[in-house]
């Protein structure tokens, strides 16, 4: 299993999942209800997952069983049979953007070995990360954004001036965005989802430089899983907001709450990782479907080999 072939002999049963998931997406976009889009690409991606020869369970995912009927933390799936896998997922990044009909809306999904993501609830997480081919430890969550950015551009050669920073377009994140203009970087603010900014960053050939900010704990370890398998540094720490939220993280046997996780401890294990877009957007193309056949689009990253691919799938509705 370390190998990481067992992952690779699952992955296109794990990609049909989440292209049946953006399919099911598809009928809410632009009518205003997130809650019936999230739900419809929850049902198609468990009854997809359910369909895998694999001992499966959600470590990351939509809240924990008293949530349920959405792929709670600890719900089990696959067929009962073959390799133990841990699985982040996000049925449906962009929930909003999905029932908006607006751009940049996708179907997330990372599987490893048993142990290889982090067991965590679903809270919030501060973050920063930056792409591949910079020098250990270039980036620290304890600094402020300002350092960061001065940090990453003497780590570059560059004056501050040439780096972006993509930013989530929270009220939260006011502060941030001021130390980027003051650093005199530029900011490009993600109003809704930031795995796909991730991605960016990256990607060499993308405009990103970092990424900082606080968003959800399992787009932390989605984001993880990219960097494992793409390249790059990251840092997070979970973000508690209630009591019951702290109490919820010792359950899933977190042990020390103010723990600055790497990267690598966030996905600590070969991954496959799995993103099939709902609505067009910079990283991918939306679902599309005409004379009954659904036209997907995916990005399919594996960290055993480096391997990345970009998928086209057609399939005929109802058979």
């Amino acid at each position: 299993m370390s190998d990481g072939h067992s992952l690779d002999r699952i992955a296109l049963a794990a990609l049909n999942a989440a292209e049946m998931a953006a399919i099911a997406a598809l009928a809410h976009v632009g009518r205003g209800d997130k809650i019936a889009a999230d739900q419809a690409a929850v049902d198609a991606m468990r009854k997809g997952l359910n369909a895998i020869p694999m001992k499966g369970r959600i470590v990351i995912g939509e809240g924990e069983r008293d949530e349920a009927p959405m792929l709670y933390i600890g719900e089990e799936v696959g067929t009962g049979e073959g390799p133990e896998i841990d699985i982040a997922l996000d049925p449906l990044e962009g929930t909003s953007l999905t029932a908006g009909g607006k751009p940049d809306a996708m179907v997330l999904l990372a599987l490893a070995e048993r142990g290889g993501l982090l067991h965590a609830p679903d809270t919030y997480m501060d973050k920063i990360m930056v792409g591949p081919g910079l020098p250990e430890g270039v980036i620290d969550l304890d600094k402020s954004p300002y350092d960061n950015i001065i940090s990453v551009a003497r780590a570059k050669g560059v004056d501050p001036t040439e780096l972006t920073v993509w930013v989530l377009e929270r009220e939260r994140h006011d502060h941030i965005v001021k130390d980027v203009h003051r650093a005199g970087a530029r900011v490009r603010l993600i109003p809704d989802g930031d795995v796909a900014a991730i991605v960016g960053i990256a990607d060499p050939d993308s405009a990103g430089d970092l990424y900082i900010g606080r968003g959800g704990a399992p787009e932390g370890a989605l984001a993880a899983s990219v960097l494992r398998a793409m390249g790059g540094q990251m840092e997070g720490r979970l973000h508690f907001r209630t009591d019951d939220e702290r109490e919820r993280a010792k359950k899933t046997g977190v042990t020390d709450l103010d723990r600055k996780y790497s990267g690598a401890e966030l996905a600590s294990k070969d991954v496959i990782f799995i993103a099939t877009g709902v609505t067009s957007g910079f990283l991918l193309k939306g679902v599309e479907i005409k004379d009954g056949v659904a036209s997907t689009e995916s990005l399919l990253l594996s960290s055993a080999n480096g391997m990345r691919r970009v998928i086209e799938t057609r399939r005929k509705l109802g058979s």
